[in-house]
């Protein structure tokens, strides 16, 4: 099974346009990341985690490591 930076990297290549190896410890913020693009990539991530992150949680994630952390953590 494949790391949860890997998936998370593949997400975000396909939803956030980040390229194919994103900086996990770059700030979403200055990536350019539309909010609209932010909501539809934080469903496939519950989706693939087994998350119910709601859109306002997604703010406490300023970068992908930050999500990767929370992830390792919680997903179930």
């Amino acid at each position: 099974m494949a790391s949860t930076k890997d998936r998370l990297a593949q997400l975000a290549d396909e939803h956030l346009d980040l390229g194919s190896d994103p900086d996990f410890d770059a700030q979403l913020g200055d990536a350019g990341i539309s909010s609209v693009d932010a909501v539809a990539f934080f469903k496939e991530v519950n989706g693939e985690f087994n998350l119910s992150l709601q859109p306002e949680d997604c703010l406490q994630f300023k970068t992908l490591g930050t999500l990767a952390a929370y992830i390792d953590d919680n997903a179930g």
